[in-house]
């Protein structure tokens, strides 16, 4: 009970003091309203994502909360100040990496960490860095010699070298094949374990849904939906999905009498189910048993933040964008 009370004694005190609040954030150019009067707050200790398309704004917001954007309306605050006005201190107090990052292609990796600690007044100890991003075997090789995931890694650390209270990783694993992708998202999650705050953007849903604890859908400039992943996907109550390919003539009734299906029907080869709940999946497999009917290459597709920005914009993320 005691261990239970001081949990939840630390989550409340999060929530009253966040350490960023945005409210009514505006950004035009031109003729383009680009964020358009979004509101929101993240809390220490938390993975808080944003997702979205391309020109949905994601960059605009990080870059306003940074400091580095002058926004045209609303109110900022970074672990209490004004990412502008006062830019100087929060820099020493956040660490940035930016959706477009670049390196003199002559420096190596050891004289870029030493030039960014130098830019601090206080710096952790960045040969231990180097060692837990797997850098310090390449901390002699040139920038322009490192792999797309070593970079990026690079840029985690240089992100890291000030000891950050709150770390913005801006579009992290675009470009980066599965793999890295996957070691990326293990060392954000570490970061997280360190105590720190993350803000990240990203248009891979499965990368928001992986990492985030709580994640914003912004859609042309507005958040449309903003609660845990768990959370969005259960309010949109969408039917599960089971695909098989039978073996040989299948009837669609006993599937189509089951209390838990919604529909049924032939695709191609494949025969597709929806339905509801957990118990359906044990339903149609149970009936296909009790059936003797042969079935391969079954399929479960869980609902998932694709199908919320789906329900919530009318069309779904571009792939490779």
């Amino acid at each position: 009970m005691v261990g239970e009370s001081h949990i939840c004694s630390a989550w409340e005190e999060a929530i009253v003091n966040p350490v960023i609040t945005v409210e009514n954030l505006r950004k035009t150019y031109e003729s383009i309203t680009a964020v358009d009067g979004i509101s929101f707050e993240v809390y220490r200790g938390e993975i808080f994502g944003m997702v979205g398309p391309n020109g949905a704004g994601k960059t605009t917001t990080i870059e306003c909360i940074e400091g580095l954007r002058a926004a045209d309306g609303g109110t900022l605050r970074v672990l209490g100040q004004d990412p502008v006005h006062n830019g100087r201190a929060v820099r020493q107090r956040i660490g940035i990496q930016l959706q477009e990052s670049n390196l003199q292609p002559r420096i190596r990796v050891w004289e870029a960490m030493a030039l960014f600690a130098s830019f601090y007044q206080q710096s952790v100890d960045w040969n231990a860095l180097l060692e837990q991003m797997d850098l310090q075997a390449h901390r002699h090789v040139f920038y322009e010699k490192l792999s797309g995931g070593q970079k990026q890694r690079l840029f985690i650390a240089l992100a890291l070298i000030n000891d950050p209270d709150i770390v913005f990783l801006d579009e992290l694993t675009t470009g980066l094949d599965p793999q890295a992708r996957l070691n990326m998202w293990e060392m954000v999650e570490d970061i997280r374990d360190r105590g720190k705050t993350v803000f990240l953007t990203t248009h891979y849903m499965e990368e928001a849904e992986r990492l985030c604890d709580r994640v914003a859908i912004l859609d042309q400039g507005h958040i449309v939906a903003l609660d845990s992943p768990a959370n969005l996907v259960k309010q949109l109550d969408a039917p599960l999905r089971v695909e098989f390919e039978p073996v040989g003539p299948v009837a669609l009734g006993p599937l189509q009498a089951l209390p838990t299906a919604t529909h049924v029907e032939h695709h191609g080869h494949r025969v597709i189910a929806w339905g509801k709940g957990d118990p359906f999946i044990v339903d149609v497999v149970q009936t296909l048993t009790n059936q003797h009917i042969r079935f391969r290459h079954l399929q479960v597709a869980q609902p998932s933040l694709e199908d919320v920005f789906l329900a919530l914009t009318g069309r779904r993320m571009e792939r490779g964008q």
